[in-house]
């Protein structure tokens, strides 16, 4: 289902995408140095990394990971974060309790605004927490390293923004103006 809730403004249904949107570079940063492409590190600073071997399963994971939470976030602006999926046995078409969405988003938002501050004021370090002539000598790797992670730090915030809206909106008092049908069309 791809349309948004009743009640939600435009500004909540395009903060929720960015997240989406804010951890793909990143993501594809990390990706990249998982195939062993060249993004500023050395075969020696790659095998640091553990690349190639277990340390490609962790960044592929870690992306896939940051995609999916980042995910979650559209729940927040669609009706799949108000009332079950039909595709859930048990659960489908039941209301979803507001505190069940609230409580994590607003913990994710909380943990990682923390990480992005945390981040920016060691971001400076990263490169010197590396083993000397890790990286390949040209700032334009630093340069473009920056640019993949910069976008993360707007992660948390928007994610307060949406959860926020979803919160005051759920907690209202109102009940969800739409129900999602049940396996094979049927009410």
């Amino acid at each position: 289902m791809t349309e948004t809730v009743p009640g939600v403004p435009r500004w909540a249904n395009l903060a929720a995408h960015a997240t989406l949107l804010v951890t793909l570079p990143s993501g594809l940063w990390r990706v990249a140095m998982g195939l062993g492409i060249p993004v500023g590190f050395t075969a020696q600073g790659l095998d640091e990394f553990g690349i190639p071997g277990w340390g490609a399963a962790y960044v592929f994971g870690l992306s896939l990971l940051s995609e999916a939470l980042a995910f979650l976030t559209l729940g927040l602006v669609r009706p799949w974060g108000e009332v079950w999926p039909r595709w859930i046995p048990g659960l489908r078409g039941r209301r979803i309790p507001p505190l069940a969405a609230i409580l994590p988003a607003a913990a994710g938002a909380i943990a990682l605004t923390g990480l992005g501050v945390q981040g920016l004021f060691g971001w400076a370090e990263a490169g010197s927490s590396m083993a000397p002539g890790s990286w390949e000598g040209s700032p334009v790797y630093g340069a473009v390293m920056a640019a993949c992670y910069a976008p993360l730090l707007l992660w948390g915030p928007l994610l307060a923004a949406v959860t926020v809206h979803y919160a005051r909106r759920r907690l209202s008092g109102e009940r969800p103006q739409h129900t999602l049908q049940p396996l094979g069309g049927r009410a």
